[in-house]
Parts: C-alpha cells; sequence; structure tokens
C-alpha cells in the first residue's frame, strides 16, 4: 500500500491552516465593514425620525442650511449663500421656523407675556399715537346746526427698548452628534433665559435700556377721570404690612374700579406667596374666594376672573403693590423686532461653543385705566 511522504503531508497541513487563516481574516474585515454600514444607517434613521419644526413637515433649505451648515459646523459660506446675513449685522438672523419656535416657548414661559399685547417691529423703536379723551360726540336733530365739538386729545406712546441676550453654550461632541436635537435644544435654552429676563422687566423694568414695568410709574387713589394718563390707580389694604380684616372685601374693590369694558379678559397677576395667602380667604358664608379649575386647560379663578403666577411680583410688605388686575391686553403693550439673531462663538469659551443670541424688546403700559393694583398701606 503505498504511504504519503510525511514532509508533504506536513506541507499540504501548513497550506490549509494558512488559507483558513486567510478566510478568517477575510471575514473579519467583511463583518467590521458591516457593522461600520449598519452603524451608518442607524444614526442615519435616527436622524431622520427626529421630529421636525413645524409638525413633520421636510425641513427648508434655509433651515438646514443654518442648522447643519453654521451652528453645528460653523460654515459660514454656505449660510451666506443661503440667507445673505453678515456678522457686521450682529450675528445671523434665525429661519423663521427656529424663530417661531421661540415665540410659541415664550408665550408659555413669560407670564405678561401671554397676557399683554405683543407687537412685531420692522425697526428698533415703535411709536403709537392713541387719544386720552375719546372722541367728541353730541346730539342733534334732523335739521339742527352741528356745532363744533371740543377737540380730543392725543398721547404718543414710544415704549422704551433694550437688547435682550442670551448666550447658552455647547460642547463639540454634541454638535457632531447628529441625533442631538441641536434646533430644539437651543430655542428652549434661548426661550428660557429670553423669558425670566424679560418677566423681571415687564413688571419692574426702569425703562433704560429695557422695558418700563408698569409697576416702575406714578400711582394714585383716584378714579380714572381725575388721573393723569400713565398714571395707575392703586387700593388700599386698610393695613400697613399686609391685609386687613375683611381682605376680600378690598379684592372686590379692585374689580369694581376696572371699568366694565375692561373687566372682560381681565386677569389677577400675583406670585405664588402672595397667592398662598389669597387662596385661604372666604367669603362672610365660609366660601373660599379661589376656584381651582375644573380641568387642566381651564385656568384657576378669582372672584371669576383668572390667576396668572409671576414670581417677579413683589411680596406683601409695607408700600408694596403685590397683586394687580386688570386687562393686560389692553392696558399693556409689548413691542419687539420680529429677528432673533445669533453669533456662533466657538473661541471665548474652548472646548465649548457660545450661541450668542439677541433680540430688541421694548414694553410700557398702554391704557393706565385698564390695570388697577393693590398697595399695602392704610
Amino acid at each position: 500500500m503505498d504511504t504519503l511522504d510525511p514532509a508533504a503531508q506536513l506541507d499540504g497541513s501548513f497550506d490549509i491552516v494558512a488559507r483558513q487563516d486567510a478566510a478568517d481574516l477575510a471575514l473579519g474585515a467583511l463583518r467590521s465593514d458591516v457593522d461600520e454600514v449598519k452603524s451608518r444607517l442607524e444614526k442615519v434613521s435616527r436622524a431622520a425620525a427626529r421630529p421636525q419644526l413645524d409638525g413633520g413637515a421636510a425641513q427648508s433649505p434655509e433651515l438646514k442650511g443654518f442648522v447643519e451648515g453654521y451652528l453645528r459646523s460653523g460654515r459660514e459660506a454656505e449660510l451666506k449663500s443661503l440667507s445673505g446675513a453678515v456678522p457686521a449685522d450682529g450675528g445671523y438672523a434665525v429661519p423663521r421656523e427656529i424663530d417661531g419656535l421661540i415665540a410659541a416657548q415664550l408665550k408659555k414661559m413669560s407670564p405678561i407675556r401671554s397676557i399683554a399685547r405683543v407687537v412685531q417691529t420692522g425697526s428698533a423703536g415703535y411709536r403709537k399715537l392713541i387719544s386720552t379723551g375719546g372722541t367728541a360726540s353730541g346730539w342733534v336733530s334732523e335739521t339742527g346746526a352741528r356745532p363744533e365739538t371740543a377737540s380730543p386729545k392725543f398721547a404718543e406712546i414710544a415704549p422704551p427698548t433694550g437688547e435682550l441676550y442670551a448666550n447658552p453654550s455647547a460642547s463639540q461632541s454634541m454638535l457632531d452628534d447628529s441625533v442631538f436635537d441641536l434646533e430644539g435644544w437651543l430655542s428652549g435654552e434661548i426661550a428660557m433665559e429670553f423669558a425670566r429676563a424679560e418677566g423681571l422687566a415687564f413688571i419692574s423694568g426702569t425703562g433704560t435700556n429695557q422695558p418700563r414695568g408698569f409697576l416702575a410709574g406714578p400711582t394714585a387713589a383716584t378714579g380714572d377721570a381725575a388721573r393723569a394718563f400713565g398714571t395707575l390707580q392703586h387700593v388700599v389694604s386698610g393695613n400697613a404690612t399686609g391685609f386687613d380684616t375683611t381682605p376680600e372685601l378690598k379684592l372686590i374693590d379692585l374689580v369694581q374700579s376696572l371699568r366694565a369694558g375692561h373687566r372682560q379678559g381681565a386677569a389677577w397677576v400675583m406670585n405664588s406667596a402672595t397667592l398662598a395667602v389669597v387662596r385661604k380667604l372666604k367669603d362672610s358664608t365660609g366660601t373660599f374666594l379661589w376656584q381651582p379649575g375644573l380641568s387642566e386647560a381651564q385656568p384657576n379663578r378669582l372672584l371669576g376672573y383668572p390667576v396668572v403666577e409671576a414670581e417677579d411680583m413683589p411680596d406683601v410688605a409695607a408700600g408694596t403693590f403685590p397683586i394687580a388686575f386688570g386687562n393686560f391686553q389692553n392696558g399693556y403693550l409689548i413691542a419687539e423686532r420680529s429677528v432673533t439673531r445669533i453669533l456662533r462663538d466657538p473661541y471665548t469659551n474652548k472646548p465649548f461653543v457660545n450661541f450668542y443670541a439677541t433680540k430688541r424688546i421694548g414694553g410700557q403700559v398702554l391704557d393706565s385705566d385698564a390695570i388697577k393694583v393693590l398697595k399695602i398701606s392704610t
């Protein structure tokens, strides 16, 4: 019987092992390539599944260029071809989708903005001419003479404005992650900072490089006909440091001091500390003045009117105005430029990237007859 040479058998074994090793290496490389492709596909599918700003519609080229080109990567050349904005103007104007998202979140977060009159302007200033005395009129017969009526009086409203800014920062690794919802995060951060700053300014702002708050102006105890334009009417609490023994009567006086036309759409404004005191008040029959909303969408009410919590309202203390009641749609005006600008800054706070956002906002009392305040005083 023929037998194989031992040397030939050994060479054959080495050849089989070498081919097996080569096959294993090729299979490992192929698996690595497949894993890499799967990883890329998963990232793309997750990014595609992320909800769009406008409820599912495809993003506009301007939004894609702004978010992916400028915010994530800092490619200004791509942005210029889309929007035409230049850094010399103070940054790039954000696309309308992001601006709309910021505005929607601001309305939810900023208590006074949610009830005041908000106008969009195309310039830094806003002016409005209003009549303070009403239009003069009279009664005559069909053939009677029409005597000349008195001329109405006018006042100009020019809300003081200031530049509101926010400067959120993100790490570069966050920006490099395609799954990271950059536009949602950025709009939320900007809206939160804007709401915090403007909430205080709309209530007690000085009017110097910021809006003038409705509590920053003068007040008087006289009625609407006897007060100067721009002066709010206050109702005293009856106690030098707090409420008197019948605080519910003072709240009723505050409601009735507002004209019937303004009471349609009026609301209470106070902070949570004052609200904790007011919620315990009862009328003469022992019924709470506070009425909780029957559903989540229905606001809580006090004497039949909705309550807005504004933490920047003062606490109950001597000489303060802890409670306001009025029709803020008629009584307070917010004027803002319709454009928010963002400047990408990757140098100041390395390794983080700052997004410096600015917007011009102004505000002041529009009709001083439409807002009443409670003063802690005798």
